[in-house]
C-alpha cells in the first residue's frame, strides 16, 4: 500500500471517530441516557392494571405541576 492511502484511512477514521465521540458527549449531556425509573417501575408494577394506574397518576401529576 502506498503512503497516502494509509494516512487517507488514518485522517478518515480520525474524523468518523471524533463525530462519534462528539455525539456521544452531546447525548450524554443533553440527558438522553437518563432513565432511572425505568427498571425500577418494571419491579414494582407487575400487572397490567397496575401499570395503567401508574401512568394516569403520572398524568395527573404533570397536570397539577402544570396548574402551579
Amino acid at each position: 500500500m502506498d503512503n497516502w492511502i494509509v494516512f487517507m484511512m488514518l485522517g478518515a477514521s480520525i474524523i468518523l471517530g471524533s463525530i462519534a465521540l462528539f455525539a456521544f458527549l452531546w447525548a450524554l449531556k443533553s440527558g438522553q441516557f437518563d432513565d432511572e425509573e425505568k427498571f425500577l417501575n418494571a419491579v414494582k408494577f407487575d400487572g397490567e392494571e397496575e401499570l395503567n394506574d401508574a401512568v394516569k397518576q403520572e398524568e395527573k401529576k404533570k397536570r397539577l405541576k402544570k396548574r402551579l
